[in-house]
This record gives structure tokens, C-alpha cells and sequence, in this order.
């Protein structure tokens, strides 16, 4: 059996109890290097073979997880974040597939909230955001033309890109192309969770400025919306006039 495991954002306890129980059961990890927390490994079991996926190929990460499967060996495929969020695991899972070989997938506590935790905020504010819109900037990766950050801009909702601190003077461009005022509130969170964890508030006009203040060009999401602000408005869940299954109303 493949098991690909969220790692979680970053902080070692922020792994599952199901991720954590899978990987000290795992007789084969098959880790994100550039990305997982290493001490992750220290859980990892007497004899147990690790590798860093950094330094494979997507032929050898199937190789290694082939032959402990031809061994009867469990394997912990450990991506960071959730596997589910730019985590390319559908391109292992059709192979896998192929192979008929069988596999499952833990879900993890992804960047984008852990970037939240870190700035003590709320996504979904009422009246300011009820959409929270994860995408990235084209890169070598290249992005649909209608995903343009530009274009989902325009809906000015709450948007966290991926993968794009190196590029925030064309992101700040795009974005203002897209609507956002300058002055809209925005904040870099570099390595949310982890111990250099840095959190850089700012504004979309000024993130190339603060991102190369803070020298911070990889390992960061970048987040963008009024939700950042101080306006918002009470939610209806728990206001006294409000009434639902649970509660009638007070008033």
C-alpha cells in the first residue's frame, strides 16, 4: 500500500495523528525535500528507507514505490501541506493506477491555512469576502488563460497565491490591472509555522518593495483582500435576533 500523507504547513506537530501514525508504521519515505520539515523524519522507524524525492524523477519516485510494493512493504509518499493543493500526486496516482497498485491518500493542514493562523485572520468575513480563491502566478508551469491573476482579480475576493514570491512586481502589476486598488491590504507569509517563520503586512502596490525589504523570494504564499482590513460585519450564527434549529431568537 501507498500512503501519500500531508506533512502539514511546516510545524512538525501539525501533522495529523493519522499521518503520524502512518509514517512511524512505514517501512519506505518517500519525502518532499525541499519542502517537509525534516524532523518529521525523526519518526520514522528503525530500518525504514528514506528518500528525497527533490533529487528524483517522477520514473524513480515509481521505481522505489514499485519495488516495495513487489516487497510487501508499506510506503509513506509524505508531500507537504495537503497532497491535494499543487501537491502533484495525479500524475504518481495514474501510474500507480497503471500498475495496479493500491493506494490511499491522508489529507494535511495546508499552507494557506497555517498562512491564516500566522496572521490571526479570517478568509471569509461577512460582508467583505465569502470566497477564498488559491492560485498561482505562470511560471514554468504555465497557468489557463482565464485563471490569469488578472482576470480573478476582478472578482476581488480573497485571493492566496502559490508560488510566486519571486515574481511580486509583475504580481502587483496584474493585480492592479485586475482592480485592486494599491492601497488594498496584502501580506507575505513566509514559512508559515515553521520556526523563521516571518509575516510581512503591506499593501498590493507595495509587495515587491517589502518582499526584497524582508528578503523573501520562495518558500512564501502571499495573501490579498479587505479581509486583512477592520470592517466586516457580525455573523448572523450567533446574533440574539437570529434564529435557528438549535436557538430561537431573543428578540
Amino acid at each position: 500500500m501507498i500512503h501519500f500523507v500531508g506533512a502539514g504547513c511546516g510545524a512538525p506537530d501539525l501533522i495529523t495523528v493519522r499521518g503520524m501514525r502512518l509514517l512511524e508504521q512505514a517501512d519506505v519515505i518517500i519525502y518532499a525535500g525541499s519542502l517537509v520539515n525534516p524532523e518529521l523524519l525523526q519518526n520514522a522507524k528503525d530500518g525504514c528507507e528514506i528518500f528525497n524525492s527533490a533529487k528524483m524523477t517522477l520514473d524513480e519516485v515509481i521505481a522505489v514505490m514499485q519495488r516495495a510494493e513487489a516487497e510487501s512493504k508499506t510506503v509513506v509518499r509524505l508531500h507537504t501541506g495537503d497532497p491535494s493543493i499543487f501537491g502533484a500526486i495525479r500524475e504518481q496516482a495514474d501510474r500507480l493506477d497503471a500498475l495496479g497498485i493500491a493506494y490511499d491518500i491522508c489529507p494535511g493542514v495546508s499552507s494557506f491555512c497555517g498562512a491564516a493562523a500566522a496572521l490571526r485572520a479570517e478568509y471569509t468575513l461577512p460582508e467583505v469576502s465569502q470566497t477564498v480563491i488559491l492560485t498561482r502566478m505562470a511560471g514554468r508551469t504555465p497557468v489557463p488563460e482565464r485563471e490569469q491573476i488578472r482576470a480573478l482579480a476582478a472578482h476581488h475576493a480573497t485571493m492566496v497565491i502559490f508560488l510566486s514570491a519571486g515574481m511580486t512586481e509583475v504580481l502587483s502589476s496584474e493585480l492592479i490591472a485586475g482592480g485592486y486598488e494599491p492601497d488594498t491590504p496584502a501580506a507575505i507569509v513566509y514559512k508559515a509555522s515553521w520556526q523563521d517563520e516571518k509575516i510581512c503586512r503591506c499593501t498590493v502596490g507595495t509587495l515587491a518593495e517589502n518582499a526584497q525589504k524582508y528578503g523573501i523570494h520562495k518558500t512564501a504564499l502571499i495573501t490579498v483582500g479587505n479581509f486583512l482590513g477592520n470592517d466586516y460585519a457580525l455573523s448572523k450564527l450567533y446574533d440574539p435576533t437570529f434564529e435557528t434549529e438549535f436557538r430561537e431568537a431573543k428578540v
